[in-house]
């Protein structure tokens, strides 16, 4: 008798890779890709063929931004969360939560900046390893993903904080939140497959869209950053009485994910390092998003251990 296979085998869905033909390619170019270069599609087709996505699906984006400005020209390629759900389901070992997203709010904290009074989401799926389902969760805090703007107000003495409208985080920011606490918990249980990927609600708070007159003000403060030699540089505070460092930007992460490793059983010092330089971060987030979130991963998997004992 054929022996019977049991319901719950896991068959892992393969596909040969996304290829395109010359018709589909111009359609690629005129429409999600329009704003690319030569290289930057050709970069962005060997991305979406890598990780297996279709363009035409809205599976994954390439966004560029400053795209007048030459030397402050930046390509940013990212995943839609529902080309993060298909390269989980790819594996054969993932299924989605049944129950809705965990929202965390705040009735007083409910403003311009905040519509909804959200502190943070919580969402779960499910990975299957060693015969059994296990949970794995994903969190995402409003204060971190919110796209908030710092605007130049004529007039008057101090910038103002603005929530950026011209996507979707003021009309549905339930939703918006949820995507990132779902790719949060989709990257945490398939690191290899999603590893340095990220959706695009992920990156929107480091997505400029800036008024004339506010791009105007930038201007002038990066002429000031360029006398004093700071423009490529973020001043950080390292907690150890030597004066404030501007740190290029290139190296900023490098120096941050060390300062974090060698104090991962510090909890105090890592939360009092991030609360004084929360400004330098911010900063870091416009100016260089993907880095940004891996520091904050770090920092974020630095204060999971638990501390040492200060015996």
């Amino acid at each position: 008798m054929r022996p019977i296979q049991p319901r719950n085998e896991l068959v892992p869905i393969t596909s040969l890779p996304t290829l395109y033909n010359p018709r589909d390619l111009a359609l690629i170019r005129r429409t999600v890709a329009a704003d690319t270069t030569d290289d930057e599609f050709a970069l962005f087709i060997h991305w979406a063929r890598s990780l297996r996505l279709d363009p035409l699906r809205r599976q994954t984006h390439a966004f560029v931004f400053s795209k007048s400005d030459p030397k402050r020209r930046r390509l940013s390629l990212v995943t839609s969360i529902e080309g993060y759900r298909a390269i989980a389901a790819r594996t054969g070992n993932y299924r989605p939560d049944e129950q809705e997203p965990t929202f965390i709010t705040d009735e007083t904290l409910k403003s311009e900046l905040n519509p909804a009074g959200l502190i943070s989401c919580s969402i779960r799926v499910w990975q299957h390893s060693h015969g059994q389902w296990f949970q794995i969760t994903g969190t995402a805090r409003w204060d971190e993903f919110a796209p908030i703007r710092t605007v130049r107000v004529d007039n008057q003495p101090t910038d103002r904080k603005v929530l950026d409208k011209s996507g979707k985080w003021a009309d549905m920011p339930f939703l918006m939140l949820a995507k990132c606490a779902e790719a949060q918990a989709l990257r945490k249980g398939w690191p290899e497959d999603l590893a340095n990927t990220f959706v695009g609600e992920e990156v929107d708070q480091a997505a400029p869209n800036l008024h004339p007159a506010e791009a105007a003000a930038e201007g002038a403060t990066r002429e000031r950053l360029e006398r004093i030699g700071g423009r490529e540089g973020i001043i950080v505070d390292w907690l150890d009485e030597t004066p404030l460092e501007p740190v290029p930007i290139g190296r900023l992460a490098d120096r941050i994910i060390a300062y974090i490793r060698d104090r991962r059983r510090d909890n105090r010092t890592i939360i009092a390092w991030r609360e004084r330089n929360r400004h330098a971060l911010r900063e870091f987030w416009a100016r260089a998003p993907a880095d940004a979130l891996g520091v904050k991963q770090a920092i974020e998997q630095a204060l999971t251990h638990e501390p040492s004992d200060p015996k």
